[in-house]
């Protein structure tokens, strides 16, 4: 049975919070840790530092097999092969390198088709891309009440599309798109398809070949893993042809004084002494994840945004606006809301409660501690109206009562601010 408090006893970080009644519910923007993730990272330091790859000695070799098996786990986790796994910081730097190898493979001028729903990360690589490169990116239109469908995709690819790529799960609006049908059609028109996957790994089963995706990025720090680590998964035939990312040690087979021969993937886009301890802590929460059950963390979410949506229409606040779709089957746990100063005016833009006064007041008040801002995702928060937003996000260790509690903080910041 799945227990959102007997699983709070993994994390130290829940001492804290039950000594100063801290709500936390910024889980989109990072997770707690759990103790065997803590204790992994600390155990490799403890006993197999070393550098991987060229140490012949026995810690190195220790070091060597705990960074190749992280490989394989994460690989594994996702449906994916360990050499098209590839380590990177973030998926901030996984989309960086998607959007800068694949766009010198095709090697032409073409279009590029993102969604507005995207994070910035999906949006400003392809914008330095088409600085660097002369590419052209088109920003499709996304509804805010429902997810994007292949109807919404080929209406805007045309002859020179040879690149889509999109969110699974927009950070904003919580939006959960089915990519599968997306894939195949794109697949077809001999179209590469890349994922954002940093909101939907972490969640919900995901796996790499059914999204019938080209490429796959995704976060450590959002799936109780540390900072510092991420993946970008491929299929192995495209690593293959792309060109590195980045020169240097690890990623090369031979330098010679005018060329070199790059390693083959995964570590050709590997240079440098990679995040070891990150990628075993990584792995780490693959284990904690995995014995939890996917579906039973996505179904936890389903219950938890469907119960935050009810709680919205039963207490009907009438400063409160939120956005996204209703139907808690086409959204993760993401609540995005702000609050009107004047509710009896219909103007929406520069008549809301600062989300940063929102969100102060609803630590200080009820110790909820939910973000703020445009959550690297402006053009879909312009599309709102709106400049900013408050978003709550949850994730394995939320409860029920969190969500009462964030209603209460919300409650409570209407009677002090809202006329």
């Amino acid at each position: 049975m799945f227990d959102p408090v007997e699983i709070r006893k993994h994390f130290p970080i829940y001492e804290r919070f039950q000594r100063e009644n801290i709500v936390y519910l910024d889980n989109a923007a990072t997770t707690q840790k759990p103790k065997e993730v803590i204790d992994a990272i600390v155990n490799y330091y403890e006993n197999s530092n070393s550098n991987v790859h060229r140490g012949v000695y026995r810690i190195g070799e220790e070091a060597t097999d705990l960074y190749n098996k992280s490989r394989e786990n994460i690989a594994g986790f996702t449906g994916g092969k360990p050499e098209g796994t590839i380590f990177v910081r973030n998926a901030t730097e996984a989309l960086n390198l998607a959007a800068n190898s694949l766009t010198r493979m095709i090697g032409k001028k073409f279009e590029v088709l993102v969604s507005r729903m995207e994070h910035h990360s999906n949006i400003v690589p392809w914008q330095i891309a088409s600085d660097t490169f002369g590419i052209r990116l088109k920003m499709m239109e996304s509804n805010i009440d429902r997810p994007l469908s292949w109807g919404d995709i080929e209406r805007n690819i045309t002859k020179d599309t040879r690149i889509v790529s999109l969110t699974h799960v927009s950070n904003l609006l919580g939006t959960i798109n089915d990519l599968r049908e997306i894939g195949k059609n794109l697949h077809e028109r001999g179209i590469y398809f890349i994922v954002d996957a940093a909101q939907s790994v972490p969640h919900m089963p995901v796996n790499f070949r059914d999204l019938n995706c080209d490429l796959m990025a995704f976060s450590g720090h959002k799936m109780l893993g540390p900072s510092g680590i991420g993946v970008l998964q491929g299929t192995p035939e495209i690593l293959e042809d792309m060109p590195p990312y980045m020169g240097g040690g690890e990623m090369i087979k031979e330098v010679f004084e005018d060329h070199f021969i790059a390693a083959d993937i995964p570590e050709k886009f590997e240079a440098g002494t990679p995040n070891i301890e990150g990628a075993i802590g990584l792995s780490a929460a693959v284990n904690f994840l995995k014995n939890l059950r996917m579906e039973s963390i996505r179904q936890h979410e389903k219950d938890l945004i469907a119960y935050t949506l009810e709680k919205e229409d039963e207490l009907n606040i009438p400063s409160l606006i939120s956005y996204g779709p209703r139907d808690p089957e086409v959204r993760g746990g993401i609540y995005s809301f702000n609050m009107r100063k004047n509710v009896e005016s219909e103007r929406p833009f520069g008549n809301e409660v600062h989300p940063h006064d929102i969100s102060h007041l609803a630590d200080r008040i009820e110790g909820v501690e939910v973000r703020s801002g445009h959550h690297c995702a402006m053009p879909q928060t312009v599309s709102l109206g709106v400049y900013a937003t408050a978003r709550a996000s949850f994730y394995i260790y939320n409860t029920r009562e969190d969500v009462d509690h964030l209603f209460d903080a919300i409650e409570k910041i209407g009677k002090r601010m809202i006329k």
